[in-house]
């Protein structure tokens, strides 16, 4: 891992399909950056602000954005595979269609954020804050949702089968046409107050 960069403020600048390995980056500011089909492996962020930054195609394995703020960002077919996102916040960004594949995305807020159609596969989200997003037709497949801020949340379509419900209020979200397995069909039956028998 390099020195860590701290506290530097990165403006208007063109890190198109820049390779980003191995580095790290504290309290820095990212505004305006194209990082289009820039590729990261193996490097931190920590306390960083990216604002209005083009992650566009960008491809991120086993890094780490730890409490981080993503301000309009566009993650168009943007992938992570493997990095931990704990305690990230995503405002105004364009999400869709974003793919991620195993890590650790606990504490991320996503409030309200249009989330339909993405792909996320074995994702530890605990706490994770889903409040009044729209993932319609998302997969949403063996996520670790316990704890996790699904009020107002859209799920029609998704494929949640796997995942933990455990958190999920059945009459608090919209659900229509979710697919589940047979083992959370009787975790959200329980959540409605049925009592499962033999």
């Amino acid at each position: 891992m390099a020195d860590p960069i701290e506290d530097q403020t990165f403006h208007n600048e063109d890190w198109y399909a820049e390779e980003l390995f191995d580095r790290a980056y504290t309290r820095c500011r990212f505004l305006d950056v194209d990082l289009t089909e820039a590729v990261s492996r193996g490097s931190v962020f920590t306390d960083c602000v990216f604002g209005n930054v083009r992650l566009n195609a960008s491809r991120h394995t086993d890094s780490a954005f730890l409490r981080c703020s993503f301000t309009r960002c566009n993650l168009f077919e943007a992938e992570f595979a493997g990095c931990k996102l704990t305690g990230s916040t995503f405002t105004d960004c364009a999400l869709r269609p974003l793919t991620v594949t195993g890590g650790d995305w606990s504490f991320v807020t996503l409030t309200g954020a249009d989330l339909r159609g993405v792909t996320l596969r074995g994702v530890r989200m605990r706490e994770v804050d889903l409040s009044g997003a729209d993932c319609a037709g998302a997969t949403l497949a063996d996520l670790d949702l316990s704890g996790a801020h699904l009020g107002k949340a859209t799920l029609t379509g998704c494929d949640l089968r796997g995942s933990d419900l455990t958190a999920l209020d059945p009459t608090g979200v919209a659900l229509a046409g979710a697919r589940i397995n047979p083992e959370q069909a009787i975790v959200v039956a329980q959540a409605l107050g049925f009592e499962v028998v033999p």
